[in-house]
């Protein structure tokens, strides 16, 4: 019995699939998982009061259906410090475990341009008392992100600017190439802590800038090679 005959037999509405429009096409990328590494820019680092060296990467989750794809960021509540982070994104069409880095590239499917939005003082205080982060990361509507462009189209991402202006006014601006971990061995690590699937979603780290937004701002954020991003916060 598959999926479509079994579905008379849940007690709830299935919830809607989790997915991402691919660049240039009609189809979308289902959503599985959704990582994300943290400080993975040194200024950014030294930013938030941490030494950037290059010690084991560090992970954290944000829901799957948190993903934003309309363009639209509602101002969440409980929180008066919410906060943009602009970052590269990457797909897997496969995945696996302990993947070597000269494999990484196999498994992508695409990249996408992505905001980790953070309840900011929410995460201060989870640090302040060692709980996890999961109300300052994984909040509704958490994760905007473009299109998802294809890695035949735009290549293998290694290097290029990365960017977010707020009502047109540079607050981030980077280079993918200064990644502490680059993207191949943020998958490397990743998957020697979970199974990587396809349709999983890594966001990569932002570079420094990072701040407040208030309702009524515009977020536009730009990857080389990518679809642009833009949102309003509402």
């Amino acid at each position: 019995m598959n999926l479509r005959e079994r579905v008379l037999d849940f007690v709830v509405d299935l919830a809607p699939l989790p997915a991402v429009p691919v660049a240039g096409t009609r189809k979308s990328f289902p959503v599985r998982r959704l990582y994300c590494v943290g400080r993975n820019y040194a200024e950014h680092a030294r930013e938030m009061g941490h030494d950037p060296k290059r010690e084991k990467p560090f992970f954290f989750q944000k829901a799957s259906d948190s993903i934003v794809t309309d363009g639209v960021f509602p101002y969440p509540p409980a929180s008066s410090d919410v906060h943009y982070e602009i970052e590269l994104v990457v797909a897997l069409k496969a995945g696996g475990h302990n993947i070597p880095a000269a494999k990484a590239k196999d498994i992508i499917y695409g990249y996408a341009v992505g905001l980790d939005m953070t309840r900011r003082d929410l995460q201060a205080e989870a640090k302040k008392a060692g709980r996890p982060w999961e109300a300052a990361k994984a909040f509704d509507r958490a994760a905007p992100l473009s299109a998802i462009t294809p890695i035949e189209q735009s290549g293998l991402l290694v290097k290029g600017p990365i960017t977010l202006d707020v009502n047109g006014e540079r607050r981030q601006s980077g280079d993918l190439a200064d990644m502490i971990w680059p993207v191949a061995d943020i998958i490397t690590e990743l998957s020697q802590l979970f199974v990587l699937a396809p349709g999983d979603l890594i966001f990569t780290g932002t570079p420094a800038g990072v701040g407040a937004v208030k309702r009524g701002d515009r977020l536009h954020g730009e990857i080389a090679r990518l679809t642009a991003l833009d949102v309003t916060v509402t």
